[in-house]
C-alpha cells in the first residue's frame, strides 16, 4: 500500500503489455480556453528564454503572437465542423518546433524579418503538415497571418476588434504572465 510506480512509455516490444493493462493511466490534456493555453505556455518560459534571441523586441512580440495562434487553432476544435472540417490534433510539439524555427530565422537573418518564410514553415509545414482539407489549410494560413505580420511588432496592434487581445509591450516574463491573467476566461 505504500508503494507507487510511475512510468512513461512509448510503444516498445520489450515492455510487458500486462503492466500497461493493469495500471492506472494518466494523460495530459491541452488546456481549455485561450487564457489557459497562454498561461501554460508562458509558465514554462523564463527571462533567459526571452533574452535568447538577437532581435529581442521582435522575438518577444512574435513569441506571443505564435503562442496566441497556437491557442486559437487548438480552441477551434471545440466548434466541431465550424472550427475545422476535419479534427486535427495540434499539440505542443507544433508550437515548440515553430518557436525554434522562429528563433533561427530571427538570429540568422539580417535586419529584415523573412515573413513569407516564417508563414510557409509554420503554416504549411509545422502546423499545415497535419492539415488535409484545403479549406482548413486556407483558414489556418489566414489565421497565422494575423500574428505573423509586421503590424504585430507595433505596440498598438490588436488581435481582436475588442482590443482585449494583443502582444504586450517589451517586458520580463512576469509582465507577460500578469497580462495573461487579465484576459477573459
Amino acid at each position: 500500500p505504500d508503494f507507487r510506480l510511475f512510468l512513461t512509455s512509448m510503444p516498445a516490444a520489450y515492455f510487458p503489455v500486462s503492466v500497461l493493462q493493469n495500471g492506472v493511466k494518466l494523460t495530459t490534456e491541452p488546456p481549455r480556453g485561450i487564457k489557459a493555453n497562454l498561461k501554460r505556455g508562458f509558465l514554462e518560459m523564463s527571462d533567459e528564454y526571452l533574452d535568447g534571441c538577437i532581435k529581442k523586441k521582435e522575438w518577444r512580440k512574435l513569441i506571443f503572437g505564435l503562442s496566441f495562434f497556437h491557442a486559437v487553432v487548438q480552441e477551434r476544435r471545440k466548434f466541431g465542423p465550424l472550427g475545422w472540417n476535419i479534427l486535427y490534433e495540434f499539440n505542443d510539439s507544433d508550437l515548440e518546433t515553430s518557436l525554434v524555427m522562429l528563433k533561427l530565422f530571427l538570429d540568422e537573418g539580417d535586419d529584415s524579418i523573412p515573413w513569407e518564410a516564417l508563414v510557409y514553415v509554420t503554416g504549411h509545414i509545422n502546423y499545415g503538415g497535419r492539415v488535409t482539407d484545403d479549406n482548413d489549410r486556407r483558414c489556418l494560413l489566414v489565421t497565422l497571418q494575423k500574428y505573423y505580420c509586421p503590424e504585430n511588432l507595433e505596440d498598438g496592434y490588436t488581435y481582436s476588434d475588442s482590443g482585449s487581445y494583443y502582444a504586450p509591450a517589451f517586458g520580463n516574463i512576469q509582465s507577460y504572465r500578469d497580462y495573461i491573467e487579465t484576459l477573459p476566461l
